[in-house]
């Protein structure tokens, strides 16, 4: 829950770097929420098939937009790509690609977007001896 609530707190931070955890955690826990709220609208009445959610759905879409976009955006920098690439979620098919770019392995180290954001990444034999 702590890397959903990190996400919503940098809600409009289009720089630097996010993790796969950081990322695929705050996807998991929004469809989760958009799940319930779908329940929710389904009780109140609220819920229309057309659109496939309801009031309470869209109000909550509608908050969750930016935050979304901006963890898209610092996971992409991860993998030592731009923020545009993250335009591909418009295109036919745009979606499945842009969810394949996110599940790679950000880059070890620092890159032209940041430092790791699993920290101390930059040296090889972190914690090792070597006599």
């Amino acid at each position: 829950m702590n890397w959903y609530i990190g996400v919503l707190k940098q809600y409009a931070t289009f720089k630097g770097r996010a993790r796969r955890k950081e990322y695929w955690t705050f996807l998991l826990i929004n469809m989760l929420v958009t799940m319930a709220l779908a329940f929710v609208d389904r009780q109140l009445g609220t819920f229309n098939p057309e659109y496939g959610m309801g009031t309470v759905g869209m109000v909550y879409a509608a908050a969750i937009f930016l935050p979304t976009l901006a963890v898209t955006v610092r996971r992409l920098h991860d993998t030592d790509r731009t923020g545009w690439w993250a335009l591909l979620g418009i295109l036919p098919f745009g979606v499945i690609a842009l969810l394949i770019l996110q599940a790679f392995e950000g880059t070890k180290g620092s890159n032209r977007f940041g430092p790791d954001p699993k920290g101390n990444a930059d040296s090889d034999n972190s914690g090792t001896f070597s006599g």
